[in-house]
């Protein structure tokens, strides 16, 4: 087992640096560092010496990816690459384009996230295996035909008319909610029982058909059927032995999820006005902020990869026959 992990880990080293040259390169592809200054700056017209100094404050006044003009090892080493990537091994994401440490942001807006994503997550999760167990056990009946019907409906459906829908319906006719903002402790309660309740609804389409697949095709094999001729209610046999045996495929899909919690909800933070990662990733974008930018890509890299080593070792909690070497 610790030999597997190490290995992965050790894996993950080169897809990290493969990320950070590709984000490197699509933002340069976009972007210059002249442009970021102009932005930054926020004037049409600004002078060659304010960008110049601009860009040495921040470290864009070096060559992209290699120096020519420098001796050595320095010639790969004085490059904007090597000075904003190298870093983010150590996690030292270092400021943003207006001055402000990042990872001082990521640590504060974490909290936000969370509060949203984790209800969002543990109710979904609950949910979608609730209502895909029922329209399972009540398989090629009314019931499995008009809730495949409604899952089908609901997951055509944006994400965007759940929110604007919500928020129209329940925060501004209702007047149940406020529509957007945020506070700190208890009182966050209101800002976020809506988005968790709209990130809940938009994901029971796909969830619940998801979910009833992989019930309908255990259901089918021979420890079912044995489990039935031996005389065992369905009700046991589904709960007893269905779900722990679709626990498998469940995992794959909801541990890799869980690091990936911590990145934030793009749309959700956004249009509810949420401090969140995921609001910020947004504003970085819109700024046109590299350092954010980078720095959001390359955690969001290793929290996925840190989900695909968890869901390789949770497979062998729920299934003995899985042994990782």
């Amino acid at each position: 087992m610790t030999a597997y992990i190490v290995r992965r880990v050790l894996y993950a080293i080169p897809i990290l640096i493969g990320v950070n040259l590709i984000t490197f390169a699509l933002f340069f592809v976009v972007n210059t560092p002249d442009d970021m200054a102009r932005m930054q700056l926020g004037a049409k017209r600004v002078t060659p010496e304010a960008i110049e100094k601009w860009k040495a404050e921040r470290g864009y006044d070096r060559p992209l990816l290699w120096n020519a003009q420098a001796a050595g090892a320095g010639k790969l080493a004085d490059t904007i690459f090597f000075e904003k990537s190298v870093k983010l091994f150590l996690f030292d994401f270092g400021n943003a384009d207006d001055g402000r440490n990042i990872r001082h942001e990521i640590l504060s807006r974490m909290g936000p996230s969370l509060a949203l994503a984790i209800p969002v997550f543990l109710i979904g999760i609950a949910a979608n295996v609730t209502m895909a167990m029922l329209v399972a056990f009540f398989r090629a009946t009314a019931i499995d035909l008009w809730g495949v019907v409604l899952a089908v409906s609901m997951m055509s459906v944006s994400t965007l008319f759940y929110i604007i829908g919500g928020q129209y319906l329940v925060a501004k006719s209702w007047s149940l909610v406020p529509i957007s903002g945020y506070q700190e402790g208890l009182d966050a309660l209101k800002f976020v029982v809506l988005p968790v309740v709209v990130g809940v609804v938009s994901g029971i389409g796909s969830g619940v058909r998801w979910y009833r697949t992989i019930f309908l095709e255990e259901m089918g094999r021979d420890y079912v059927r044995t489990a039935r001729a031996k005389g065992l209610a369905e009700t046991t046999v589904l709960f007893r032995h269905v779900l722990k045996n679709a626990m498998i495929p469940i995992l794959t899909g909801a541990v890799v999820v869980i690091p990936l919690l911590f990145m934030g909800s793009l749309l959700s933070e956004s249009f509810f006005g949420i401090p969140g990662l995921g609001s910020y990733t947004i504003d970085a974008i819109q700024a046109q902020d590299f350092a954010v930018v980078r720095s959001m890509v390359f955690l969001g890299s290793v929290l996925y990869i840190a989900g695909l080593i968890l869901t390789d070792v949770s497979y062998t909690l729920v299934d003995p026959r899985v042994r990782l070497a």
